[in-house]
């Protein structure tokens, strides 16, 4: 799918399906109202699922909607499925190492919570990053301390000319800020996943990132 897609087109609106967070609900359904929504990208995450699993998750996920899927943390399953790309964390496989397996047209994300993880990321070869939590956020456990509109803008000072969504707690109302601060795009998960119509929250995203 990423070879249909441009990188920045695809980082406008992310949506995680976080196994976490959907509770039971089913992930590929929700890729699909996201889809309707305006979406312009998954990313499927699930830190407690079995490889074989989630790697029939992301199918179906991708089977679903026509849209770029990236798979959180999970190189070996992102290589199986087909996915889009791999999206590493701090803590995860090295995007340097990634970049050995990885096929082209294969993005790799990086997470960056200030300038030095940006650096780092870019210096192993990242092509997007994951700038946050911007806002306080109950998604992520390990998330840090919400670093702001104004944080953000020193963190991806950083990495210049680098691709980067901002991520934590983003609302509608936040996502513009963010956009006229330089983000390409903003990624969200209970914006989405906790609205009583996700398709609708997935809408006034869409509009206040600009199509």
């Amino acid at each position: 799918m990423s070879a249909h897609v441009s990188l920045v087109d695809a980082l406008r609106l992310v949506v995680i399906l976080d196994a976490g967070v959907a509770g039971d609900r089913d992930l590929a359904s929700l890729a699909a109202v996201a889809a309707a929504g305006g979406a312009t990208m998954l990313q499927v995450r699930a830190k407690r699922m079995a490889a074989g699993d989630l790697a029939d998750l992301v199918r179906r996920v991708m089977a679903a909607a026509a849209l770029p899927v990236v798979v959180n943390d999970r190189l070996d399953v992102a290589l199986a499925t087909g996915a889009a790309g791999c999206h590493l964390g701090q803590d995860d496989f090295p995007i340097e190492a990634a970049r050995a397996f990885a096929p082209a047209g294969f993005w790799l994300g990086g997470s960056a919570g200030n300038p030095e993880e940006a650096r780092r990321a870019v210096g192993g070869g990242a092509h997007y990053l994951g700038i946050g939590p911007v806002a306080v956020t109950g998604s992520k456990d390990d998330a840090g301390a919400a670093i702001g509109v104004e944080g953000f803008r020193r963190v991806l000072a950083a990495a210049p000319g680098m691709p980067a969504v901002a991520i934590g707690g983003v609302t509608a109302t936040l996502a513009s800020e963010l956009i006229a601060a330089g983000a390409s795009g903003v990624a969200v998960i209970r914006a989405v996943l906790d609205a009583r119509d996700p398709e609708r929250a997935t809408r006034d995203l869409r509009s206040a990132v600009g199509r």
